[in-house]
């Protein structure tokens, strides 16, 4: 990626919907809105073929819904995805973490949000530590209990244990399930950027995780915290 361009797929049913975002997203500097996609089938189809650096992604189109879509890119690592919707839903936002998503938005969300939030997705953590601390731990109670109750043949543990992690590598676990960014992990370690990304690139390769926001998800199921 370029450091100083974010290029940005819009998903979307609703072309008005897409226009509004390409003008808020296309008037701010540094980002470029590389294509749109009416339906979920063809977000992937664009994210492989585009490869932006971060798929704004609606939850309800018609066809392939925006969950199964953000399961197959981030799958690919064809780009980071954030999960738009009009409905502040667990399930919704639940099911967009699972896939892999980096985050989620209401479409409510004000430009200057949206516009950070965009930028953010492209290389680091999208949810704010307290909003990320907060979710996190509703997200692995209800998920835990939702799980047990209804279908406990679901709950299949984490592929890769965690004394495979290293020492520093359960750190910074410990410190992106905190919500901490990659500058803040870098702080309170005193290590460099370079070293932070190399370490959280690796935490997340091991647990088999798409986003930052999925390994934290991980850990606290799996307490190898």
């Amino acid at each position: 990626m370029n450091d100083s361009l974010v290029r940005v797929l819009i998903a979307d049913d609703h072309s008005s919907i897409r226009a509004g975002l390409r003008f808020i997203l296309q008037s701010a500097p540094g980002i470029e809105v590389v294509g749109e996609a009416a339906d979920g089938a063809a977000a992937v189809q664009n994210a492989a073929v585009l490869r932006p650096d971060v798929v704004l992604m609606d939850v309800r189109m018609p066809g392939v819904d925006g969950i199964a879509a953000t399961r197959e890119v981030t799958a690919a690592a064809w780009a980071q995805v954030l999960v738009l919707t009009t409905f502040d839903v667990d399930e919704y936002i639940f099911g967009a973490l699972r896939a892999g998503a980096a985050g989620f938005l209401l479409k409510t969300v004000e430009p200057p949000a949206l516009v950070d939030a965009v930028r953010r997705a492209a290389g680091d953590a999208v949810l704010a530590p307290e909003a990320t601390r907060r979710l996190l731990r509703e997200f692995v109670a209800l998920d835990r209990k939702r799980v047990e109750a209804s279908r406990p043949e679901l709950r299949v543990p984490v592929g890769v244990p965690g004394d495979e992690l290293t020492q520093r590598e359960a750190e910074v676990l410990a410190l992106i399930a905190e919500g901490l960014s990659n500058s803040q992990i870098s702080a309170r370690l005193s290590i460099s950027s370079g070293t932070t990304k190399t370490h959280v690139s690796r935490v997340l390769t091991k647990l088999g995780c798409a986003s930052r926001t999925q390994a934290a998800i991980i850990a606290r199921e799996e307490r190898l915290l």
